[in-house]
């Protein structure tokens, strides 16, 4: 399989995530010589409270979900590690349900590889991966790599 684009899906919850999903995107991107798309999906009240956040008038013409995205603390920490590992990447932002944008932006940027973060679950949750996850698994165009954060 020949892997020119990555989607590295970010969310609100990935904050505490971000090296791990870093060290994979590099991991595999690097040898790969593939593009990184750095995709941050928020909901209409993520978003909102992210232009707020970042004094970004909701009205004016940079208030874009891709202008959040390349602005936000986690997606900027990301551009770092990728650019000191030489990888070429681009910003992507994505309002709505999480699962469902993944989805989207995979498509719309010809994704041949998603990687979405998630957490150990407790003993019920190990069943499902969690919604966000899942649905990405069950719904993408291309293959999926699901990246936990914790490794205890």
């Amino acid at each position: 399989m020949s892997l020119d684009t990555i989607l590295l899906a970010v969310g609100p919850s990935d904050a505490d995530r971000y090296e791990r999903l870093g060290e994979e995107a590099v991991d595999i991107a690097g040898p790969a010589g593939a593009k990184v798309i750095l995709a941050h999906v928020f909901t209409q009240e993520e978003f909102e409270r992210t232009l707020d956040t970042l004094e970004i008038d909701p009205q004016a013409e940079e208030a874009t979900p891709g202008n959040a995205a390349r602005r936000h603390t986690t997606t900027r920490e990301l551009a770092r590690m990728l650019d000191e590992a030489g990888l070429n990447y681009e910003f992507r932002g994505g309002v709505g349900e999480h699962g469902k944008e993944i989805v989207k932006i995979a498509t719309d940027v010809d994704a041949d590889l998603v990687l979405v973060g998630g957490r150990k679950r407790s003993p019920a949750g190990k069943a499902v991966f969690g919604s966000t996850a899942q649905e990405v698994m069950l719904e993408s165009p291309c293959p999926v790599t699901f990246v936990r954060a914790d490794t205890k």
